[in-house]
């Protein structure tokens, strides 16, 4: 939902002897910054995860995490970095007990792009916590991830809990490549508990073709009585 991609590398020492970590990083491709996720913030100090002790003994494992962030000329891009599947390369350098280095640089290393399709629903907004059959606000973002303009029409299907306030059918217009929209709508919810909000239909006239989304997100019910 946000574009990041977090890494975890397993490095294990399969030699004989203790080896000395002298650097494990990732350097990242073009279009991200790395964030190390692997100190602790110990009395206004950093601090590995794995102690003051930088030895792998023999067999062991260690496992390192990395954040990727897009960088703010691709992020704003939308469709962009969905289809990028190159995140960088990992640097290792190590020492034997003898002092002999060691280092270990990975190809470029491959994710798994997530699809969303041609278009992409998201909430930007909703409230945790709504009140039994009173009305409720959410803002939906819809991104087109396609390479061609979209002209969309929004249907609002009631569930046996949700019902959409509102005309059914609305015209949202004509929207271009790697563009957005935001959408607020109202319904509301005739059944208490965690309700998951369903029933939101996007079509395309230009190639009449319909994108259903269901269980974008849940809310909690609750009675007046109870919230109050």
């Amino acid at each position: 939902q946000t574009d990041e991609v977090f890494l975890e590398a397993q490095i294990q020492n399969i030699t004989t002897s203790p080896m000395f970590m002298e650097k494990v990083s990732l350097e990242p491709s073009m279009m991200y910054n790395v964030a190390e996720l692997n100190t602790v913030d110990t009395a206004g100090k950093s601090e590995s995860t794995f102690g003051a002790r930088t030895y792998l003994q023999p067999m062991d494992t260690r496992q390192y995490l990395y954040c990727l962030k897009p960088k703010q000329e691709f992020a704003e891009k939308a469709g962009v970095i969905k289809g990028v599947t190159v995140i960088g390369k990992l640097d290792i350098v190590w020492k034997t007990n003898l002092g002999e280095r060691g280092r270990l640089q990975t190809s470029q290393l491959q994710r798994m792009a997530p699809g969303y399709g041609d278009v992409r629903l998201s909430l930007e907004t909703i409230p945790d916590t709504v009140n039994l059959e009173e009305p409720f606000d959410i803002t939906c973002k819809i991104t087109n991830c396609s390479e061609r303009t979209m002209d969309l029409v929004l249907e609002m299907c009631n569930t046996n809990s949700i019902h959409w306030c509102g005309v059914s059918g609305r015209q949202l217009g004509k929207l271009h490549p790697s563009s957005s929209l935001h959408l607020a709508l109202t319904l509301l919810s005739s059944v208490q508990g965690l309700q998951s909000v369903s029933g939101l239909r996007l079509t395309d006239t230009f190639l009449k073709r319909t994108y259903e989304y269901d269980d974008i997100a849940q809310v909690c019910v609750v009675s007046s009585e109870v919230k109050q």
